[in-house]
């Protein structure tokens, strides 16, 4: 029998050998072996009673992290779940944070039934609830039109903080009636809130007193609550006072009395204009065409070191336009330039429409090119006009090509610019392109304006498109169009005329089925 003997040698020679030779299954040392052979002992038996794995206890979600839950939420079902779940954690009571982030998502949601039921689970609620949930729900509410639950929201303040509501409760309700021109609710809500709460009315409340009487053109009444905020030391007039008084006699074309008011302003009670209210004054002057003091006020501004804004430049431009008098107009948008001013859509638009109005539609595409390369894009207002200046410079093909490119470039028009070109297309009788243009823009949501749909569908008929006529009418009257009874006739009584019976029938069950969808 051999014995074999390993040498360091042969033990490197092996080991390299081995090495080289791929292998699936690793090598093991004889120790290892013999370990591995051993019979394993049987593991020990558990007793069947006892509970192998421990269920996880939930985490517990504190006030900031349900917060942060609902605030990244925008599924309302999934925002009030969240809401409810936390409260059901042992120690977890809503607090104002919670509240506030709910209600105010939901309200943004439009899902104020919710936001109801959850106003009403706050008055058993024993925290202390602050009046700014109320000022956000206030504004969401006005948003939608629901005018009368703006009160309610200011009544529920008394009840749910259990305070009294400050002044700023107060204007901002105020505020929001004016604004959507509720002016009933804004003086039955102020006369209640005075008895209710025995409020001293600050300036802000003055001043959208004055702001109510000039949205209603009772101009002696915003004159006699100014006179009255004068006798009183807490809300005496301040600029946004006069501001708006002025801005309302300027509608009103009493241009002289607003001028004798600015100047009462700066020289009696030492109030020093801002742009805003130098920009009533040109605005007053330009719309009552007297461009040349408009522009002398201008000129006092500046003397006065307030320094012209691009709003008040682009006003300025506006009235030159409306005068015809292009050569101003130009010059004014130069000074822009000239003194740096960072010229945004506002003012090129306006730049833009002067030379659209005044005829110079190639003067106004450079501009436009001239906007674009200081990446300043144009708005749907801005080709809006040149689609107009280009139809009234009888290049009606043109704004139609422009029509078509312009969503390849990344611009989306409204339905205003596509009517825009109708109409033109239809002034000059070009009834296929007119055709045309409506089936793209009922593939893309738009309408024709009526009156224009009838024409053309007027002008079809007699121009012998007795076929066009019905297409057109059955794709407007899919999209909830409804033409005159005259159209209706004339156009059976040509398919008739034409023995297209089948036609007739066709759009007759079409439109039965369109009216009985309405």
């Amino acid at each position: 029998m051999y014995s074999l003997k390993y040498s360091a040698g042969t033990s490197r020679l092996f080991s390299t050998s081995v090495s080289k030779r791929p292998s699936v299954v690793p090598w093991i040392s004889p120790h290892d072996y013999i370990k591995a052979g051993s019979p394993k002992p049987d593991p020990p038996t558990e007793p069947s009673d006892t509970v192998t794995e421990t269920p996880k206890k939930s985490k517990y979600i504190s006030h900031e992290l349900a917060i942060t839950l609902i605030k990244r939420e925008k599924d309302p079902n999934r925002i009030l779940d969240i809401f409810n779940k936390v409260a059901h954690q042992k120690g977890f009571n809503h607090n104002h944070s919670t509240y506030s982030v709910t209600l105010h998502k939901l309200a943004r949601l439009k899902k104020f039934e919710d936001v109801g039921s959850i106003l009403y689970q706050m008055t058993y609620e024993t925290c202390k609830f602050h009046e700014s949930i109320f000022l956000d729900l206030m504004t969401h509410f006005s948003k939608s039109s629901l005018h009368k639950r703006v009160l309610d929201m200011f009544n529920h303040i008394h009840p749910i903080c259990r305070e009294k509501p400050s002044l700023k409760a107060v204007s901002t309700c105020l505020n929001l009636l004016v604004e959507t021109n509720q002016v009933d609710l804004a003086r039955t809500f102020l006369l209640d809130t005075k008895h209710a709460f025995d409020i001293q009315f600050n300036t802000c409340i003055f001043n959208i007193l004055v702001k109510l009487h000039c949205k209603q053109g009772n101009l002696e009444y915003a004159v006699e609550v100014v006179k009255e905020m004068k006798l009183s030391e807490l809300s005496y007039p301040n600029l946004i006072t006069y501001s708006t008084l002025m801005e309302g006699l300027c509608e009103k074309g009493r241009l002289e009395e607003a001028i004798n008011l600015f100047e009462e302003m700066v020289s009696k009670d030492q109030i020093v204009p801002d742009a805003l209210t130098y920009n009533i004054l040109i605005n007053g002057f330009c719309r009552g065409g007297k461009v040349d003091r408009a522009m002398k006020i201008m000129d006092f501004m500046k003397k006065n070191g307030c320094d012209p804004n691009i709003f008040n430049y682009s006003t300025l431009m506006n009235g030159f336009c409306k005068e015809g008098n292009l050569q101003e107009a130009k010059r004014v948008f130069n000074e822009m330039k000239d003194v740096r001013l960072d010229l945004d859509k506002v003012g090129y638009t306006t730049f833009i429409n002067c030379l659209c109005r005044g005829g110079k539609v190639d003067e106004a595409m450079v501009v436009l090119k001239e906007m674009e390369e200081k990446g300043c894009k144009g708005d749907t207002i801005t080709f809006n006009i040149i689609l107009a200046g280009l139809c009234r410079d009888d290049r009606t093909y043109e704004a139609f090509e422009m029509l078509e490119r312009l969503p390849h470039e990344g611009v989306y028009l409204d339905k205003s610019g596509y009517r825009i070109v109708l109409n033109s297309l239809c002034k000059i009788g070009d009834l296929q392109k007119a055709t045309e243009l409506v089936g793209v823009m009922a593939s893309r949501g738009f309408i024709p304006h009526f009156a224009t749909s009838n024409e053309l569908l007027v002008d079809l008929c007699e121009g012998g498109r007795v076929v066009d006529a019905a297409m057109v009418l059955s794709v407007l009257a899919y999209m909830g169009f409804n033409p005159e009874p005259r159209v209706w006739s004339q156009l059976i009584e040509v398919l008739c005329r034409e023995r297209r019976l089948l036609a007739t029938f066709e759009l007759l069950d079409s439109l039965t089925e369109d009216v009985k969808d309405w």
